[in-house]
């Protein structure tokens, strides 16, 4: 499968788009290359993770084909996630043939930023124009603590390479756990201003069965957040949707900062829904809080080289995606896959 480049023929005739049974149009893909990460972060993967086999992983033009027949169906949009992204072999290469299929609008990524020290540039190069980097804490015997095994300053030194590198945009992310990082709410932002970036807070989700901390004990919603940053900055909702994403922006007066707040919790974002996730492993997930999914790794070895039947089993798995997701504050999750294996 050579792909629909910017500067060749398309390899499919289709043009369908992407329309769930809702009338909601998937024009994003979230698309996870890989299950493993080198941190462990408390709220994302348990401290001993049996991963995918590695057989069962998608290559890397497993990758590229199922991208490819996206695209081919009105997808505009493409955000490789992870596990963390960036310690997949070759990924550089897959970002570069993913940004040069035909039709894409952009490519973006979520990265914990480890590897950007020394692959800012070339990811930037070959394509790719936004990053998102997770940053739940400045404090460098916390960050340890929150993500088992991560070094606040290597990824401090990410986000230097990336502003260096000139992305589009580079966002923060951070999951506030009350009584383990809420103290540092207007530090992050206040960082956040310093580097001229946006940041975005989001809920911690119930995917997995975790034993380090207590869901229900450590849950703090986006609403108490935005109430704690009010006390010292002046901040202005911004009308509508900013991105693609389920980030609900607030301007902070006199500076180029946005606070965006993803809140599967407590402002439920199903009904403009535009996204789908695929897993490291090729399950097409039709939503976060569901099980509901395609094989799409099995359609692609089943049918080497050939696009209509994988472009006919995306077609056909928009019936299965469910109007909305229900979490609640429990410490039991909804979903037992844990967040590195959904894909970010």
């Amino acid at each position: 499968m050579s792909g629909r480049t910017k500067n060749g023929n398309s390899s499919s005739d289709e043009t369908s788009r992407l329309v769930d049974r809702f009338g909601r149009e998937v024009s994003y893909l979230r698309m996870s290359v890989t299950d493993r990460c080198d941190f462990r972060c408390v709220y994302c993967m348990d401290e001993e993770m049996t991963f995918v086999p590695r057989e069962q992983v998608l290559t890397l033009e497993e990758l590229l084909q199922i991208a490819d027949a996206f695209v081919s169906l009105g997808v505009k949009k493409i955000r490789l996630t992870g596990g963390e992204p960036l310690i997949r072999t070759n990924v550089t290469k897959l970002c570069r043939d993913i940004a040069n299929l035909d039709g894409l609008d952009e490519l973006v990524m979520t990265s914990n930023g480890s590897q950007l020290p020394r692959l800012a540039g070339d990811l930037k190069e070959a394509g790719l124009k936004r990053l998102n980097i997770s940053l739940d804490s400045l404090k460098p015997e916390r960050f340890k603590q929150l993500t088992r095994t991560g070094d606040v300053a290597q990824v401090l030194s990410g986000i230097d390479a990336a502003k260096a590198a000139g992305f589009d945009k580079i966002k923060l992310n951070a999951v506030i756990l009350r009584g383990r990082n809420d103290d540092e709410i207007e530090d992050l932002v206040a960082f956040a201003i310093a580097k001229q970036l946006d940041i975005s807070f989001i809920e911690e989700m119930p995917l997995g069965v975790i034993s380090e901390h207590s869901r229900a004990e450590s849950f703090m919603s986006n609403e108490d957040v935005l109430a704690r940053l009010q006390q010292t900055w002046t901040l202005s909702e911004v009308a509508g949707r900013a991105t693609d994403g389920p980030s609900r922006y607030h301007s902070i007066a006199e500076t180029q900062t946005r606070v965006g707040f993803i809140s599967p919790h407590s402002h439920n974002f199903c009904g403009d829904c535009n996204r789908v996730r695929l897993t490291a492993e090729g399950r097409l997930l039709l939503c976060l809080g569901h099980e509901h999914s395609v094989d799409l790794r099995a359609v692609v070895r089943a049918n080497p080289g050939e696009q209509a039947p994988l472009v006919q089993a995306i077609v056909n798995a928009m019936d299965l995606k469910p109007e909305r997701h229900f979490f609640d504050h429990s410490n039991e999750p909804d979903i037992v896959r844990f967040m590195s294996m959904t894909g970010g």
